[in-house]
């Protein structure tokens, strides 16, 4: 009986399923941005899935997108602009779930500026936007009030901004690109108070397009294995950041954890993962297919300048949410 019940034993140990290998490669450096999926694997949410991910950090001298088309990663967190324009450019990359609901994106401007109304006032301005994918709405926006981006006294002159808020606390520039969740706070502890700037979220102003989605390769799709294991990739993420909305400061500290920079401190990432949960609320991690349509035709509005010059087809596709969630 002992020699079955260890035979036995044996057995299922050496038929024991292997966690399956998972590479996500991050738009942004680690920081509460990302608090969802480091909570997932801290908590062993992966692992229950029978997962092992690595989560790989991005940074300004790293694209997410040539990552994945590389073979650097089997799926990216992007924005749907940055995503449509590699797209139409050839990079079949497709949206498989979207963890945020919401948009943080927004411009922060000197009230000293003058700035009340963008449709009046950004004429003649000097302006701070982010590139590497960043752009593209920022371009939309200005496509549809008409300004031009080259500079002038009717048009608006762009700032290539670093990721910092330098240009405004220098006043190189009227406005800059901040996230409500990062640097807008960095502003106010520059000490620069609420009442002394004004914002325009891009929420507000009806440009609002969808950020921080999942993406994969059309072929990934194809895959069966890989389609398996990302529907357990997306359940447990999803899970990692319901719980991060329900436990800032324990999720600000999991990613001061996996932070090996150390330019992170609790009390922003706590103050991050908190403006975070307002961007994923409501999110179940199913796109939504208005919010979809909304950023497409935010991206082709008449102007100068559209992002994308055609409807995309098969851009997104809910067979891993639909498995995830059924």
């Amino acid at each position: 009986m002992k020699t079955w019940m260890l035979g036995a034993a044996l057995i299922a140990a050496g038929g024991a399923v292997q966690a399956q290998d998972l590479t996500l490669q991050l738009k942004w450096v680690t920081q509460g941005q990302f608090a969802g999926y480091y909570v997932a694997k801290d908590k062993g949410f992966y692992e229950e899935e029978g997962l092992d991910v690595t989560i790989l950090p991005g940074g300004p001298d790293i694209a997410s997108t040539q990552v994945l088309a590389g073979g650097g990663a089997d799926v990216i967190v992007e924005w749907m602009p940055a995503a449509l324009a590699a797209r139409e450019k050839g990079l079949p990359l497709v949206n498989i779930a979207q963890p945020f609901k919401s948009s943080g994106m927004m411009l922060t401007c000197l009230k000293e500026s003058g700035i009340t109304d963008p449709k009046t006032d950004f004429k003649g301005k000097t302006l701070g936007v982010w590139f590497s994918g960043n752009e593209y709405p920022f371009l939309s926006w200005m496509s549809q009030l008409g300004l031009s981006t080259e500079g002038g006294p009717d048009g608006v002159t762009v700032l290539k901004q670093g990721f910092n808020v330098d240009p405004l606390l220098q006043k190189q520039a009227a406005c800059i690109s901040t996230m409500t969740y990062n640097e807008y706070g960095q502003v106010l502890d520059a000490g620069i108070a609420p009442e002394d700037l004004v914002t325009f979220k891009y929420e507000d102003q009806g440009v609002a397009t969808l950020e921080d989605g999942l993406y994969v390769l059309e072929s990934t799709l194809e895959d069966k294995a890989k389609v398996t294991d990302l529907v357990k990739f997306v359940r447990a993420s999803m899970k990692g950041w319901k719980y991060a909305e329900e436990h800032p400061e324990e999720a600000a500290q999991i990613v001061l954890d996996n932070d090996e920079t150390g330019a992170q401190t609790l009390d922003h990432q706590v103050r991050m993962v908190q403006e975070i949960g307002k961007l994923t609320a409501g999110s179940t991690g199913v796109l939504d297919e208005a919010d979809y349509q909304r950023t497409v035709d935010t991206l082709m509005a008449e102007g100068s300048d559209p992002v994308i010059s055609k409807a995309p087809e098969g851009a997104f596709n809910h067979i891993i949410t639909d498995r995830a969630f059924d």
